[in-house]
């Protein structure tokens, strides 16, 4: 299983959408209490679920991992776990899917100057607070602590998403072939 983990506007979720288009991989659906943006689809894009249900969830176990992140909570639920598919983490889920020492799961920290990051997040019609308190947070969130403990980093910067999802696929199969 391929673990992306960025910052916002990185480009995790194009390239999650490029390694099913070209690889076959099928994209772990993780589960959220953030509302749907424009264009999103419950159950493909997250299961979008209300606070009392994802509270549910937690007290049944129902979770590998969960996290709350801008105000909202988002978790890995047991039942998506799967060799061949593609999941987005923030570095606290990381952690969590890395302590269960499973050698099929190869995780890519992908970074990305933050000028680049804010046109993205202002081309996809985030709004101008949103833009500014994901920039800042994620200086927090994201620091280089997180390249000591991921299989791989890349920096999205400059490459097309084509060519990033090319690399990470032939990066995943050079570690699970190991």
């Amino acid at each position: 299983m391929i673990i992306l983990v960025g910052p916002s506007a990185s480009g995790k979720t194009a390239i999650a959408l490029e390694l099913t288009k070209t690889f076959g991989f099928k994209k772990f659906v993780t589960t959220t209490t953030r509302e749907k943006r424009k264009n999103e689809v419950d159950n493909v894009d997250y299961h979008f679920v209300s606070l009392d249900e994802f509270l549910n969830k937690i007290k049944n176990n129902e979770f590998i991992e969960y996290v709350k992140y801008n105000d909202n909570y988002y978790g890995s639920e047991k039942k998506e776990v799967d060799r061949n598919k593609v999941i987005i983490l923030e570095p606290q889920g990381l952690k969590h899917f890395l302590d269960e020492h499973n050698k099929t799961f190869v995780s890519f920290y992908i970074t990305c100057d933050p000028l680049i990051r804010e046109k993205r997040m202002i081309e996809r019609g985030d709004e101008k607070k949103d833009i500014d308190n994901r920039l800042l947070n994620d200086i927090f969130v994201f620091d280089d602590s997180l390249r000591d403990i991921v299989d791989f980093t890349i920096d999205s910067s400059s490459l097309n998403v084509k060519a990033l999802a090319k690399t990470i696929y032939f990066l995943y199969l050079s570690k699970i072939n190991n």
